[in-house]
């Protein structure tokens, strides 16, 4: 199990080539990847009453299961239990993920969840990466840009994605908080970001007058 610290950011779409060229400057060209995600769920969402969610990523290198509590956020922070390990194509291969949580109530709440899980939504996005250091602290930037798309009753929702994630990979969380007061002075307008992509995921199903950006 890991312990995924993280401090997401939310900012327009129009700022993504001054946010990148921000990090191009200051550590070298960011690194590009497209990435394709399922979330998976019961259909009375037994996952999400459980605080948890349920991800297969494909990645340009492999295909990623990944199980993780939702976690509390506080001003764009958050701190959540995960667990990932490869797949050996798209498909989910649950007993595995089962055997690696090894956390009591989260185990059972899968093991409850794993007879009747389906598809529920769909996030696809470009994602430009960087590793950075600050006060010994090392961080790894992910620029987000794309959208989240539910299925509901023959209509398709969809929201943008357009987030910059700070990622804590080692160090102290107060890096976090520096970068991201160094960001907002140089861009105002990016603004905490508290809820999670699986949640807006959820609320573009059930509430999606919750969620930015949405479009039918």
């Amino acid at each position: 199990m890991g312990i995924e610290r993280e401090l997401k950011l939310a900012l327009a779409p129009s700022q993504h080539d001054d946010v990148a060229r921000f990090f191009d400057e200051r550590t070298g060209a960011g690194k590009p990847l497209d990435l394709a995600n399922v979330y998976f769920d019961t259909p009375d969402c037994a996952l999400a009453k459980a605080k948890s969610a349920l991800r297969l990523r494909r990645t340009p290198e492999q295909w990623l299961q990944t199980f993780k509590t939702l976690g509390k956020s506080v001003a764009g922070l958050s701190n959540r239990h995960e667990w990932e390990l490869p797949v050996k194509g798209e498909a989910l291969e649950i007993e595995a993920l089962i055997a690696d949580c090894d956390n009591e109530a989260s185990r059972e709440a899968l093991e409850r969840a794993a007879p009747d899980l389906i598809a529920l939504f769909k996030t696809d996005f470009r994602r430009i990466v960087w590793n950075i250091e600050r006060e010994g602290s090392q961080i790894e930037v992910a620029l987000d840009l794309g959208e989240i798309t539910a299925e509901v009753d023959g209509e398709t929702r969809r929201a943008d994605i357009s987030e910059l994630e700070l990622e804590l990979k080692s160090g102290d969380e107060t890096a976090l908080s520096m970068l991201a007061a160094e960001l907002r002075g140089a861009f105002p307008e990016i603004v905490p970001e508290d809820l999670s992509k699986a949640q807006r995921g959820y609320f573009l199903r059930e509430q999606p007058e919750k969620v930015r950006n949405v479009r039918a």
